[in-house]
């Protein structure tokens, strides 16, 4: 890929080099030293060198008009190296004020570029050893893609829930309103009922106390009758003796 101009990076390369135009292949596009570069006998046969620039490949950029390759560094790491790239690392971490936790792009670009200068300089000394660590690298990205695809997914399927949750609320609304008027007819219904109950227990009491009145009385002309009835026949057995 064709940058627009190089990019910082904690992996070492070596001095860039000016590719003129006439250089590049037409079907490709890509300089003549990059094409050869990437073209490699197989595994068991490959030099060091090949085999590090198929794991790293070349940096290309434009710059100023300028066409530049930049190929991935084979001098050995020291020591010293070692030393520079942690403090490189930190600096940086500092300067472009990744986060210490959580996700951040800017750490992962960081410590990304770390383990690339570190398979770099163990593939230098054992290409076996890169080779390994190129797999390794390359199935810790794909993991994290895997990752960041299920986030992407989860947040998609949430923010499509929420927005139907949202939809669903003036239905609730409608629902709930429907609930409401029927509630009220209901109330006014039982308290309809309630005083039509009242009314009737009212009218039975009335017409309960007239019966009882009315039983009462006959209860009394009958008690009158038959005290009366009684003195008259006891008259008339006592006239005989007289």
């Amino acid at each position: 890929m064709v940058e627009n101009r190089s990019r910082e990076t904690l992996v070492k390369y070596d001095d860039p080099i000016e590719v003129s135009l006439a250089d590049e292949p037409p079907a490709k596009g890509l300089p003549l030293a990059l094409r050869k570069k990437t073209q490699l006998p197989p595994l068991e046969n490959r030099p060091a060198e090949d085999i590090l620039n198929t794991i790293l490949p070349p940096r290309e950029w434009i710059e100023n008009g300028v066409h530049y390759v930049q190929y991935i560094s084979h001098v050995p790491a020291e020591r010293s190296d070692m030393t520079s790239l942690t403090v490189e690392l930190d600096r940086k971490l500092t300067e472009r004020q990744a986060r210490e936790n959580g996700i951040c792009p800017v750490r992962e670009d960081l410590y990304s570029q770390c383990f690339d200068e570190l398979i770099r300089q163990v593939t230098i000394d054992c290409a076996e050893r890169g080779v390994l660590l190129h797999r390794v690298r390359d199935e810790i990205k794909m993991t994290i893609a895997g990752y960041q695809t299920l986030y992407q997914s989860a947040v998609t399927f949430g923010i499509r829930k929420q927005i139907q949750a949202l939809y669903g609320m003036e239905d609730l609304e409608k629902t709930k309103a429907e609930l409401e008027r029927k509630r009220i007819q209901l109330e006014n219904k039982e308290i309809e009922l309630r005083n039509r109950i009242d009314a009737i227990d009212k009218k039975n009491m009335e017409k309960r106390a007239i019966d009882n009145e009315k039983r009462a009385a006959e209860d009394e002309f009958l008690k009158y009758q038959e005290d009366h009835w009684s003195q008259m026949i006891n008259t008339l057995q006592e006239s005989p003796a007289k």
